[in-house]
C-alpha cells in the first residue's frame, strides 16, 4: 500500500467515524428537542389549567362519538402509508406547526369611546356591522392563550401588530403599546413558539380614512409604519408578513363591498388598490431586510381560482426572478395565466365566464395582442372610464417598485391561505337554506365552505416558486353560533375531521416534493370575523354568553385541540397512523 493509499484509507476511516459521530449527535439533538418540546407542552398545559377564564381539563366535555365518514375514506392516497412509527421523517427539517390570529380580531378595545380607532370605526358606529368590542381580550390575557398554543405542541404563533393601536393619531406614538407587542413576542419565545408577525391585517388607523389604499402616497406612509414596528421588534421576531391578503383587501373593499368603504363593482379601484398594496409590500420588504438582513418576509394571498384575483399579484412581484424584462411582462403574465389554469381542475361554465371577464379587464397581460404590444394603458383607461367618471389616476407603481428594487424578488417564502378557492362557490340564491335558518344575501356564508383537502395539494403545487419554501399561513373551518346556540353544518363536517383531512393532504404534498415548510391553523379561539361573531373558526370555542370564557372544546363540542396535538406529536415522531380516521 502506497503512502497515498494509506492516507486515503485513513481519510475514509476518519470520515466514517465522523459520520457515526454526526448520526449519534443528530439523534441526541432530536431526542433533546423532543424532550424540550414535551416539557414546554406539559408546563403550558399546567398553566392553562389554572387560568380563571379557561375551563380545566377535568371538566372537559366528552366529545360525541364520531363515525368514519365517506370524506375520511376519500383522503388522498399518501395517507395509506399510515402505520407504525417510522425512523424515516415525515416532515422537512425546521418544519413549524402553529395557529394564526389577527390583532383586531382577538385583542379587543378598538372603536369605542377613548379607544384607538381603525377604518372599521364608521361601519361599527353606523350599525352596519356588529361592534368588535372586547373580542377575546387577547390584549390583556395573551399569556394564558399562548399557554394553550404551547400545550397543543405548536412551535409557532402568528399574531398581528395593530397600526391603529400604536399610532392612534397621526404622529402620536403609543410606546406602551409597542412595548406590549414586544412582551407578546417574548412570551412566545419563552414557550418555544416562533413568532410570525403580521404588520397589516385588513386594518389601518381611522385618521387615514377608508380609502387609504387608493392614495398615491399609501406605500410611503405604510413604509414609515413598517420602519417603526419592525425596528422595535426586530430583536425578537425574524418571520414577517407585511400585508395579509392583498387580494382580499382590494376585492372586499371595491368589488364585493364586504369591507370598508364597501363599494361594489369598481374594477379600476380594485386594480389601483392592488397596485398600491403590492408596491407597499415591496417597500416593506426592503425596509425589513435593511433592519434585519436575516429576516424571512412574505405576503400571503388567499387562494382564489381566478388568476387575476390571486396568483397574478405574486407573479408580478416575482417576475424579475424569472428573468422577465419590463417590456416582456405583459406577455409573460399571459403565459403564467395559462400555466395557472392548467394546474387547476376543469372549470364550470360560470367559472369559465368569470375567468374570461377577469382576463379582459386585467391591467397586466395580453389577450389578442402580439408580443411586445402592451394592452396595459388601453385597458385600464377603458375600465376607469366605465366605472370611475371622476377619472381616478392609475399608475404602474407596483411594476416600478419591482424593477427598481435592490432585491430580485421581494419574497423569502411563499405564503398561502387555503379555504374554498373556487370563485363560483361563493354565490347563492337569496333565501338559500343554511345552518340555523336562511340566507337572504347572494353570498354564501363562511360555515358553508366545503372541505376539499385534495385542493390544498393542488393550490400548494400551483403556488410554488423556484427555490422558495411554501408556508400554509391559514387553513381552517367555520361553524355557526347564533345567540349562544351552536348549529351543526349542513354537510355534517366536524373540525376534528377537517384538521386530520387537511394535514393528511399537507403530508401528501410534502411526499410529492412540494416544499411545504410550515402549517398555521386558523384559528386559536373563536374571534371577531369582520363584522360578526356568528362565524366560529376556533380550535377552542368562546362562550360569549359568559363574556369571553374559553371552552375546553370547539364551538361544536369537539376536542379539536386534542386532535391537533395528537397529529402534531405523531407526525414529528414519524407516525402516519395519526392521520387515519378515528
Amino acid at each position: 500500500m502506497t503512502e497515498e493509499d494509506m492516507t486515503q484509507n485513513k481519510g475514509t476511516q476518519d470520515s466514517a467515524a465522523q459520520g457515526d459521530t454526526n448520526q449519534e449527535g443528530t439523534a441526541q439533538k432530536g431526542a433533546s428537542e423532543t424532550a424540550r418540546r414535551a416539557a414546554t407542552q406539559q408546563a403550558a398545559a399546567q398553566r392553562a389549567a389554572t387560568q380563571p377564564n379557561v375551563e380545566p381539563p377535568d371538566k372537559r366535555a366528552a366529545p360525541p362519538t364520531r363515525k368514519t365518514t365517506s370524506r375520511s375514506a376519500k383522503r388522498p392516497a399518501a395517507s395509506s402509508k399510515s402505520g407504525t412509527p417510522s425512523a424515516e421523517p415525515i416532515l422537512p427539517d425546521g418544519f413549524h406547526f402553529g395557529v394564526a390570529t389577527a390583532g383586531f380580531q382577538v385583542e379587543g378595545g378598538f372603536n369605542g369611546p377613548g379607544e384607538p380607532a381603525n377604518n372599521w370605526l364608521w361601519w361599527e358606529m353606523a350599525g352596519k356591522v356588529e361592534p368588535s368590542g372586547i373580542a377575546v381580550n387577547f390584549w390583556n390575557r395573551y399569556e394564558e392563550m399562548l399557554d394553550l398554543v404551547a400545550a397543543m405542541g405548536c412551535d409557532a404563533f402568528r399574531f398581528g401588530i395593530e397600526w391603529a393601536r400604536v399610532e392612534p393619531h397621526q404622529g402620536e406614538i403609543d410606546t406602551g403599546a409597542l412595548d406590549r407587542y414586544v412582551d407578546i413576542a417574548k412570551a412566545c419565545r419563552e414557550r418555544g413558539l416562533e413568532p410570525l408577525v403580521t404588520l397589516h391585517h385588513f386594518t389601518h388607523p381611522s385618521w387615514l380614512g377608508e380609502d387609504f389604499w387608493l392614495m398615491p402616497d399609501a406605500p410611503v406612509m405604510f413604509s414609515k409604519w413598517v420602519e417603526l414596528a419592525a425596528g422595535r421588534l426586530k430583536e425578537h421576531v425574524s418571520n414577517w408578513v407585511t400585508i395579509n391578503e392583498m387580494n382580499v383587501i382590494s376585492m372586499g373593499s371595491y368589488l364585493f363591498g364586504i369591507m370598508p368603504p364597501g363599494r361594489t363593482g369598481s374594477i379600476a379601484e380594485v386594480a389601483t388598490a392592488a397596485d398600491h398594496l403590492m408596491a407597499a409590500h415591496i417597500k416593506a420588504y426592503e425596509i425589513i431586510h435593511r433592519l434585519q438582513p436575516e429576516a424571512n418576509v412574505t405576503t400571503n394571498d388567499t387562494c382564489v381560482s381566478i388568476y387575476e384575483l390571486d396568483k397574478m399579484l405574486i407573479d408580478i412581484i416575482a417576475a424579475r426572478s424569472y428573468g422577465v424584462s419590463r417590456d416582456d411582462l405583459d406577455e409573460w403574465i399571459s403565459e403564467r395565466r395559462q400555466a395557472w389554469y392548467s394546474e387547476l381542475p376543469p372549470p364550470s361554465l360560470p367559472e369559465q365566464l368569470l375567468r374570461k371577464l377577469a382576463g379582459r379587464y386585467s391591467p397586466v397581460g395580453t389577450t389578442r395582442h402580439s408580443k411586445g404590444s402592451s394592452s396595459y394603458g388601453r385597458r385600464i383607461n377603458r375600465v376607469r372610464g366605465e366605472t370611475l367618471p371622476s377619472k381616478l389616476p392609475y399608475s404602474q407603481m407596483a411594476i416600478d417598485a419591482v424593477y427598481s428594487s435592490p432585491h430580485e424578488i421581494a419574497l423569502d417564502f411563499v405564503g398561502i391561505d387555503y379555504y374554498d378557492p373556487v370563485s363560483t362557490h361563493h354565490v347563492v340564491a337569496p333565501g338559500h337554506r343554511t345552518s340555523g335558518g336562511r340566507v337572504w344575501l347572494p353570498a354564501k356564508p363562511l360555515w358553508e365552505d366545503p372541505e376539499n383537502p385534495e385542493g390544498l395539494i393542488t393550490y400548494c403545487r400551483a403556488n410554488t416558486l423556484p427555490d422558495k419554501p411554501l408556508w400554509i399561513v391559514e387553513n381552517g373551518m367555520c361553524s355557526r353560533v347564533h345567540n349562544g346556540r351552536a348549529y351543526p353544518r349542513l354537510d355534517s363536517l366536524k373540525r376534528t375531521d377537517y384538521i386530520r383531512d387537511n394535514l393528511a393532504a399537507m403530508v401528501d404534498a410534502i411526499d410529492a416534493g412540494i416544499p411545504v415548510g410550515s402549517y398555521f391553523h386558523w384559528t386559536l379561539a373563536d374571534n371577531y370575523e369582520w363584522g360578526s361573531y356568528q362565524p366560529r373558526f376556533g380550535i377552542y370555542g368562546v362562550d360569549r354568553e359568559r363574556g369571553t370564557k374559553i371552552m375546553p372544546t370547539d364551538a361544536m363540542g369537539l376536542d379539536a385541540a386534542g386532535t391537533y396535538r395528537d397529529i402534531i406529536n405523531g407526525l414529528r415522531q414519524g407516525d402516519r397512523s395519526v392521520l387515519r380516521p378515528r
